[in-house]
């Protein structure tokens, strides 16, 4: 079987993607992914959605590392949502590995964040920083986001790969660096555009005030929907 299969991991995992129930048929929260290259700025990005939405929805976060818990701790000094609503998978491999092909820890760890605090709307789960082919498993996230930033250099949309041409949500990061790396926002808007169709790109500063206000729409857009799915 598959790995993506739904059914790979029968032991906790008993619902598809789309499907809104948990295994005891209670409602589940909307899984959102978010992945990039190292240094874009997905942590910075899950801080700030936290901040900004955590007095409206019930959210916890999964963080992906290879070796440490750097992410859960950065979020856990930030103190952007208290500390039983954040966790960490070490991966030992490449992160890729624990969001698309054995995705087993990840679906236990999002599982026992619900059973630990009941019911929730939203979980956010961080790929530890990966290349340009990096995507989630569709039997782990409802949706994904990718990050890129423009210190990265302005050929990436260009480059494609399936994180930047498939991803639910590209997210242009660090916008306000664009003069002193001498990067065109215009063309790097053109050259996503070209890659990725109709699907949507934002452009991000999370250092000015409300910087991460475009992907927030976004996923209350997402939450929106996910209301909508009959359980």
């Amino acid at each position: 079987m598959h790995l993506d299969h739904p059914d790979a991991y029968p032991h906790r995992h008993t619902y598809g993607a789309a499907d809104p129930r948990r295994a005891d048929g209670t409602r589940r929260a909307l899984r959102i992914g978010l992945g990039g290259p190292v240094g874009s700025g997905k942590t910075a990005t899950v801080a700030a959605l936290c901040r900004l939405l955590r007095d409206e929805l019930s959210i916890a976060v999964v963080t992906n590392d290879i070796y440490t818990r750097e992410d859960a701790e950065f979020l856990l000094r930030h103190a952007v949502l208290p500390p039983e609503r954040i966790t960490a998978v070490e991966t030992g491999a490449c992160p890729h590995t624990a969001i698309r092909d054995d995705i087993s820890a990840n679906l236990e760890a999002v599982e026992d964040l619900e059973d630990a605090l009941g019911p929730l709307d939203l979980v956010l789960v961080e790929s530890g920083g990966d290349n340009l082919t990096a995507t989630f498993s569709k039997g782990l996230v409802d949706a994904q986001i990718f990050v890129i930033d423009v210190a990265g250099g302005d050929d990436i949309p260009r480059k494609g790969g399936p994180g930047v041409t498939t991803a639910d949500l590209l997210v242009v990061n660090k916008t306000d660096l664009a003069p002193y790396v001498g990067v065109d926002l215009e063309g790097m808007a053109r050259d996503a555009k070209a890659q990725r169709g109709d699907l949507p790109v934002v452009f991000t500063s999370l250092v000015a005030e409300g910087g991460v206000r475009p992907v927030s729409d976004w996923v209350r857009e997402r939450l929106a929907g996910w209301a909508a799915v009959s359980p």
